[in-house]
């Protein structure tokens, strides 16, 4: 068996290879905006899903299984993604400081033969940050590539994450645990 991850994510490349099976990461080129209206808990794996069907169908091979996924944080029913300036960012830290949101991770397997979807969700609290941490994490870490504008792994995350609930790797972009779930039993049906 081998994965192929269509990802420009080096933390789900890096995530997904200590699984221990072969991977090649394939590119694809989607439209990642949803059409219409969606729960903010949908978003990822709709994402995820869309992602998947830019892959030609074609273009598998018995024994491949294609990887997608998307991460969004969602905080008061608003999907947060990925901030286009760094004050964008640092105003979607100051939303998150202090209190919890919620990671979801969209995960789309395919195959030849089937399709499978899932939406891992993990609880993060900020303790209170001050405007200086946020100013410092910004200005150093630039997060512009990250849902929420932060990274779990990262300094801000080191400092002012002080409690989670739920898959520490979802939070990172990959539920690998589910994902390792789905892909033994998508395995068995190759």
């Amino acid at each position: 068996m081998h994965l192929l991850l269509a990802s420009k994510s080096p933390r789900r490349r890096e995530l997904i290879s200590r699984l221990g099976w072969p991977v090649r990461v394939v590119d694809i080129d989607v439209d990642e905006r949803i059409d219409g209206a969606c729960e903010a808990s949908k978003v990822a794996e709709r994402i995820a899903i869309a992602k998947s069907g830019g892959y030609p169908a074609g273009n598998l091979n018995d024994g491949e299984i294609l990887v997608t996924a998307d991460t969004v944080v969602v905080v008061d029913d608003k999907v947060l993604g990925k901030p286009h300036s760094e004050e964008a960012a640092m105003q979607m830290l100051r939303q998150l400081s202090g209190r919890w949101h919620t990671v979801y991770s969209g995960v789309c397997l395919r195959t030849r033969q089937c399709t499978d979807s899932f939406t891992e969700a993990t609880g993060v609290h900020f303790r209170q940050l001050s405007d200086r941490e946020i100013s410092h994490y910004v200005s150093t870490c630039h997060p512009m590539d990250k849902a929420g504008a932060y990274g779990i792994q990262e300094w801000i995350g080191m400092i002012g994450i002080d409690r989670i609930e739920g898959c520490y790797y979802n939070v990172m972009g990959l539920p690998l645990a589910q994902l390792y779930s789905h892909i033994l039993r998508m395995d068995g049906e190759l």
